[in-house]
């Protein structure tokens, strides 16, 4: 799943791909590298960061899901939210939502993707992107994600989610602290319990500078095919990054791997 970030304040890209003409050039790169699913995201999450409203975050995804709907083959996907911006970007043919909250900011969400049949993406997080850190207490980081998780499953089967539409996330980075994401990785095992496709994000995140000391974000890309490796070998189903072609190669070699055990 190649990240195309449509905003200015992405801690990896931001600003790169505002312009929609810049936001289509990327996705067909990322396409031609061997991407299966672009990720449109039009309001950054990072920690500390500030809700954006539903109008800015439409006018910054709709030109470039417009652009993307003739231009590029693979499944798009919309990294949001609000339930309003995922209905608006599945009529213009988006097929998954990814949803960071888990359905804990709008439970509409749901409705939304089951009425149009769409796939849909529950990461695992506690509190908003801005105070997610005081959310960071675990006893059992693999237990309470695990149930976590399921608390979002089970809300979204409620509102008629298909169970073989959803896709679980465990939120490396979010509402976790660097040993706890780590932890989050390691326990891809125990959330394969849940039955359902796993997706892991680590790409470029500030949790790898635990294990690495501190490099710019951009030089963390090493880092990330190590981390991206680890997934596939523990489950992972899908990976989210930045630098499609580099980790397209780990998740080859660590896939060949995974094939021998």
């Amino acid at each position: 799943m190649g990240i195309l970030n449509v905003t200015p304040d992405s801690f990896a890209d931001g600003g790169m791909h505002v312009d929609p003409g810049a936001a289509e050039s990327a996705a067909m790169e990322m396409e031609a590298c061997g991407a299966d699913i672009i990720d449109v995201g039009g309001e950054s999450t990072r920690p500390g960061s500030d809700p954006v409203g539903q109008d800015e975050e439409l006018a910054r995804v709709l030109p470039v899901l417009q652009r993307l709907s003739r231009s590029v083959r693979i499944p798009i996907s919309v990294d949001t939210t609000k339930a309003a911006v995922a209905e608006r970007a599945l009529d213009l043919g988006a097929a998954i939502v990814n949803d960071i909250s888990g359905l804990r900011y709008d439970s509409a969400l749901a409705d939304v993707a089951g009425r149009y049949g769409a796939a849909l993406v529950l990461m695992h997080t506690r509190g908003r992107p801005r105070d997610m850190y005081r959310e960071a207490n675990y006893a059992s980081v693999a237990n309470e994600v695990r149930d976590e998780l399921r608390t979002s499953m089970d809300r979204a089967l409620a509102a008629g989610v298909p169970r073989d539409a959803i896709l679980l996330d465990p939120g490396l980075g979010f509402a976790k602290r660097a040993e706890h994401s780590f932890a989050a990785l390691a326990a891809l095992p125990a959330l394969s319990d849940l039955g359902r496709p796993l997706v892991v994000g680590p790409s470029r995140k500030s949790f790898l500078t635990a294990a690495i000391g501190e490099r710019a974000v951009q030089d963390r890309d090493v880092a990330t095919a190590a981390s991206v490796s680890a997934a596939v070998l523990l489950g992972a189903h899908i990976v989210r990054v930045h630098a499609v072609a580099m980790m397209i190669d780990a998740v080859r070699v660590a896939d060949a791997i995974r094939h021998q055990c």
